[in-house]
């Protein structure tokens, strides 16, 4: 687990690896009736570029909505927004959504505060009983060429943040790609 503060707000993330989902819908509604006081939001860690592409996407959709500038209704469908660079939901959830298919989860929770955000990890974990794996998270040489793929980020663009690792390019265009969405609102 990693947690944080962002804001105002307590950010809690957790992994999951070999997650078999039959029932999308079953597995979102057992997230709501367990998520407590706290916004909730599963991606599909196989398209997450490491923890900081995640604050980057939190800490923007918690900004958009004190300053008003929201797209969405829900904090977790921004956090999807601004996760996967893109302002249309459909889209969003292409990229990153959790689907039958998906088999590593990311789950983020946004509370008020440490207690509520805990409270609904855990009660979350209890009812879903899916294998804790933290390491889902990471950029990993697999994830590489499937993010690049997947966002379709350039050969420019990747030049363009190549300061350290191809990780580190990846996951900065990601994160540049998000703060691009605010100056687009």
């Amino acid at each position: 687990m990693i947690e944080t503060e962002v804001l105002d707000k307590y950010l809690v993330v957790e992994g999951f690896r070999n997650v078999k989902i039959n029932d999308i819908n079953e597995i979102l509604n057992i997230i709501r009736a367990n998520s407590k006081d706290s916004h909730v939001q599963i991606l599909d860690a196989d398209y997450v570029a490491g923890f900081e592409h995640l604050f980057f996407a939190v800490l923007n959709a918690v900004k958009s909505f004190k300053a008003g500038y929201n797209i969405s209704r829900s904090l977790p469908i921004e956090i999807l927004l601004f996760a996967s660079g893109q302002d249309q939901i459909r889209k969003a959830i292409d990229l990153l959504g959790v689907k039958e298919t998906t088999q590593n989860i990311v789950l983020l929770i946004v509370a008020e505060t440490r207690d509520k955000a805990i409270l609904a990890l855990n009660s979350i974990k209890n009812a879903l009983g899916w294998e804790v794996d933290q390491s889902v998270i990471e950029m990993t040489d697999e994830k590489i060429q499937r993010i690049i793929g997947t966002f379709k980020i350039s050969p420019l663009e990747l030049e363009a943040f190549m300061r350290g690792s191809l990780k580190d390019a990846i996951r900065n265009v990601l994160i540049e790609r998000a703060a691009i969405l605010v100056t687009q609102r």
